[in-house]
């Protein structure tokens, strides 16, 4: 797919008055923020044949560039107290019309926001497919696909307000974070549900609600004590895109002369000492995908626009955090200039990047501070990437039921084993599965006693832990047979014809399965037991070489010890607890957080087959 720039011929003569402005972006900003200049993208026919000035803000710079549709307006909002400015446009002296512009007050606090930690517990959704709140919805006539719920791969109707019906049952679980995938407009004409191709990145798509529905969200989860996350695309935007369809200049997205070219998808070319420029450009430069043009954020005007537009969601909706898509994809000096611009406004905020690589080194290259990435003289300023290597571990060694020096639990203790690579290691965030990747149950195949191994493990370990919506109650998907479709299946209940719910306990009617119960049950003890466990928050982690295919670690600070004994052989397993003196301390006797069962510490113990214990030492 190729994009030609479009270039509107300009007229002789214009009347006074015949321009509309069509967009303003930012459409307001606050008072005093860090990022207070700002550059205000003016959109409209012809606008650059107007001179622009301000009464209010002062102007320092105005660029009119290729398309006179466009102009950019550099603006100093410091010590501007909440006020309403105006923009007047004039042509040969004389006004042709004004435009207002709001500086609003901003909440005292929202500099000092804390981000999510390892203290959370993040609960991805796919908004689409976890609940339908809001049945008007469904469908939008500004919006190109409609909602049909047999269709796999179609918008299936779930929303924001499907999302605050029930945070309840979220925060009863015990997640204390949500992560959505992305809620702004995506008006691709098909397979627009997962909402990674934007077309207004100002805009709650209206299928998901609007943009005060969003801000309710982050309202209602802070009452509950919870913290929100979105899900922000840098690297490319939807085809459908209103700038996209109209381009400022052509430099404003990565253009190949002949034509669509896909991205070589080697994120490795980013930092190989080898790499062919050749090579390193089909990477960062190839479009993601057809109908995702590949944002160009080497450009000043493209990096700021970024750059303004995530501060903006962070003050408007009161966000907790960003999660960014394919953070390895984007130019990499550009990227780390949007993040720090970002952890310079909000200096206790966090952001995690999408980083899918399988390798420890390579991953831990786009840490801030990284080691790695000092070696390159680069430092991305991102405070947390994703650990696909954990995942690609656990996916595979609860199959294995025999060890060996690659197999079984040894995959766990040699992951970790690289933890020195990483310079923040209570900033990753571990996982078994999202929407991205076959859900964890599918792999293998509603074993609920290898579902409990996971968990055990991700909840227990260093890092931030995500589940992904459904898991907790036994969730199929196989991606690799199926498509993307049966990983991302609609919430049981989350539908008013659907005649069972899984929001439900099972003791009510028409509420979840014994299955699905049994799954449920587990995590939420789980979960809420780890909201008070501050030695898995960030203590330290004291990992035995495993034997038998038995792995056995601890964590532990001055006030908690935690012992985590995983047997995933299928034997029998006695342990000689003096082998752990070392983590066991002082410590007699622990008590197994799931089954309130007491162990003895001074004597062997003995551990089921496929089973963990987790014992809070005492």
């Amino acid at each position: 797919m190729k994009i030609k720039l479009f270039i509107v011929s300009i007229c002789c003569f214009i009347a006074f008055g015949n321009a509309q402005i069509k967009k303003v972006e930012p459409p307001h900003w606050w008072s005093d923020m860090e990022t207070s200049e700002i550059q205000i993208l003016f959109y409209g026919d012809s606008l650059a044949n107007y001179e622009v000035k301000s009464d209010g803000l002062q102007i320092i710079k105005v660029d009119k560039v290729v398309n006179p549709n466009y102009l950019f307006v550099t603006v100093n909002t410091k010590n501007v107290v909440p006020s309403t400015a105006s923009f007047s446009f004039s042509k040969d002296g004389s006004i042709a019309f004004t435009h207002p512009y709001e500086i609003v007050a901003r909440n005292p606090s929202s500099r000092e926001r804390k981000g999510f930690d390892s203290s959370d517990v993040v609960y991805l959704i796919m908004p689409d497919r976890f609940a339908n709140g809001n049945r008007d919805n469904d469908s939008h006539p500004e919006m190109s696909e409609k909602v049909e719920r047999s269709n796999g791969g179609g918008r299936h109707g779930g929303d924001i307000q499907g999302v605050i019906n029930n945070l309840d049952y979220i925060h009863d679980l015990g997640a204390t974070a949500i992560w959505s995938t992305p809620l702004l407009e995506d008006n691709e004409p098909k397979y627009s549900y997962h909402t990674y191709a934007q077309s207004d990145l100002y805009r709650i798509d209206p299928r998901y609600g609007t943009n005060e529905d969003y801000k309710k969200l982050a309202d209602e989860m802070h009452e509950r004590d919870m913290k929100l996350i979105m899900d922000y695309v840098t690297n490319h935007w939807g085809s459908k895109h209103w700038i996209i369809k109209d381009l400022p200049f052509a430099e404003w997205i990565h253009q190949w002369p002949e034509g669509f070219t896909r991205s070589n998808y080697r994120m490795a070319t980013q930092f190989d000492s080898y790499a062919s420029e050749v090579d390193k450009k089909g990477c960062m430069n190839g479009w993601f995908d057809t109908t995702m043009p590949d944002m160009n954020q080497s450009n000043p005007f493209v990096l700021r626009y970024m750059i303004q537009n995530a501060i903006w969601w962070i003050e408007y909706a009161g966000l907790d955090g960003l999660r960014v898509d394919t953070y390895s994809y984007n130019d990499k000096e550009g990227i780390a200039q949007w993040t720090k611009a970002i952890m310079d406004e909000y200096p206790n905020f966090n952001i995690v990047g999408e980083v899918w690589m399988h390798d420890q080194a390579q991953i831990s290259y786009w840490q801030k501070d990284s080691k790695i990435g000092a070696l390159d003289n680069y430092n991305s300023n991102l405070p947390s990437v994703m650990d696909f290597t954990l995942h690609d571990a656990v996916t595979t060694m609860f199959s294995e039921d025999e060890t060996g020096w690659d197999k079984g639990m040894i995959r766990a203790y040699d992951n970790f084993v690289n933890d020195f690579l990483y310079p923040d290691v209570n900033n990753i965030m571990v996982f078994a599965g999202n929407h991205d990747t076959n859900r964890i149950n599918g792999i293998f195949q509603s074993d609920i006693k290898k579902y409990k191994l996971v968990l055990s493990l991700l909840l227990t370990t260093r890092g931030i832990p995500q589940l992904y919506y459904g898991d907790e109650i036994g969730m199929l998907g196989n991606r690799d047979e199926k498509g993307d479709g049966d990983i991302r299946r609609d919430f049981p209940g989350g539908w008013f014809v659907d005649g069972r719910s899984a929001f439900k306990s099972a003791s009510t009617n028409h509420g979840r399965t014994s299955d699905q119960e049994a799954y449920h049950k587990f995590t939420k003890k789980l979960l809420n037991w780890r909201k008070e466990a501050t030695a898995v928050h960030s203590g330290s982690l004291l990992q035995y070489i495993p034997f038998d295919n038995v792995y056995v670690y601890f964590r532990s600070n001055e006030t908690q010890t935690v012992m985590v004994i995983i047997n995933n052989s299928s034997k029998i397993r006695k342990l000689d607890t003096s082998r752990f003196k070392e983590g066991i301390q002082s410590f007699t006797e622990g008590t197994d957080v799931i089954s309130d069962e007491n162990f003895d510490l001074t004597s062997k113990i003995t551990i089921q087959p496929k089973t963990a214990l987790i014992l809070d030492l005492k």
